[in-house]
């Protein structure tokens, strides 16, 4: 037993030499992917988080590695767009920017010479901008739609350059980072008038037919999947198609009752179908009679209107160009 012990304890010592002798320079360190404290810190910061909520927005100006003048380049080659620069840099530039940096000059006990702004702001872009979408807006509504009566066109209009509709488009296409204002985030009216600004520095620099294309391209598309009656509040849609069957010498609508079931439950459903000149020209369903004639009134506006679900997609393709009299020559001769 002894002898073993000794073998074992001669073994063990050798294997103890060579190991010092083979590791000696070599430096072990011992490594953790998370240390010790991170887990405390963690918990901490969580609840800070919690107790004080999320930390402000910070504009994308007060970020490191920030080029205004690079930013604003890049803003026309990616919208593909020819601007004046020094036009689309006023665009930017709100009342409400110019207001209060000098309010803040004035609080860092600065002079009125020092306190001037040498800035243009925005305000005769955007009312150039908001007449010119406007106006484009309505033209190209009237041309789309010849049947819809002017209420409908107005209501249309008003969707397209509604706050919800500009403000998404805008955000979309990152004016929200370049606009200079005096809040961030951005304001929805604020943001609005931005850009109406940039589109009007669009048609100030590359014309009306440009401006015209931008506006079709980020905001006409927006009635995509949109309903007519979602954009026009009609109170009243039965006394609406009795006036538009007036106004085109039709004989006022019959409503009549095609289907019913469930009547004495609570989920009731009745189909009413609209008759004009022995002809039916549309149904509707509805928990109610009136309801139910209510939606098929509102279906055969649909139909007078040219505005249906299945109507023919808007052709966005880009006209031909007239042929001038060398070209026409140029052919003939051939």
């Amino acid at each position: 037993m002894a002898a073993c012990r000794t073998l074992v304890s001669r073994g063990v010592l050798t294997l103890g030499l060579h190991y010092q002798h083979v590791c000696r320079s070599v430096l072990v360190i011992q490594t953790r992917e998370k240390k010790r404290w991170m887990k405390a810190y963690t918990l901490l910061m969580e609840r800070k988080r919690r107790l004080e909520g999320p930390p402000p927005p910070i504009p994308r100006s007060q970020k490191p590695n920030w080029d205004y003048h690079t930013e604003v380049e890049a803003f026309s080659a990616r919208l593909k767009e020819r601007f004046s620069t020094d036009l689309l840099k006023t665009a930017f530039v709100n009342r409400c920017y110019v207001l209060s940096e000098e309010e803040r000059r004035r609080s860092l006990g600065l002079d009125a010479v020092s306190t001037a702004l040498n800035l243009t702001d925005n305000t005769e872009l955007q009312e150039h901008g908001r007449d010119f979408t406007l106006g484009f807006l309505t033209d190209w509504c009237r041309g789309s739609f010849p049947s819809l009566p002017e209420d409908g066109v107005v209501a249309i209009v008003s969707h397209l350059t509604g706050s919800a509709v500009m403000c998404h488009v805008a955000r979309d296409l990152a004016v929200e980072e370049l606009a200079m204002t005096a809040e961030f985030p951005v304001p929805d009216d604020v943001l609005q008038a931005t850009f109406f600004a940039v589109i009007g520095a669009l048609e100030q620099s590359s014309g009306s037919d440009r401006a015209g294309l931008f506006i079709r391209d980020f905001l006409v598309t927006q009635l995509i999947g949109k309903d007519l009656f979602d954009m026009w509040k009609v109170v009243n849609p039965m006394g609406v198609l009795v006036e538009e069957l007036r106004r085109r010498g039709a004989s006022p609508p019959e409503p009549r009752l095609l289907q019913s079931s469930g009547a004495s439950t609570v989920l009731p459903l009745h189909f009413v179908g609209l008759y004009c000149d022995k002809k039916l020209l549309a149904h509707g369903p509805g928990e109610t009679l009136s309801a139910a004639e209510d939606e098929a009134a509102r279906v055969a506006l649909r139909k007078l209107f040219g505005y249906t679900e299945n109507r023919k997609p808007f052709d966005f393709s880009p006209k031909p160009e007239p042929e001038t009299s060398v070209q026409k020559q140029a052919i003939s001769s051939r």
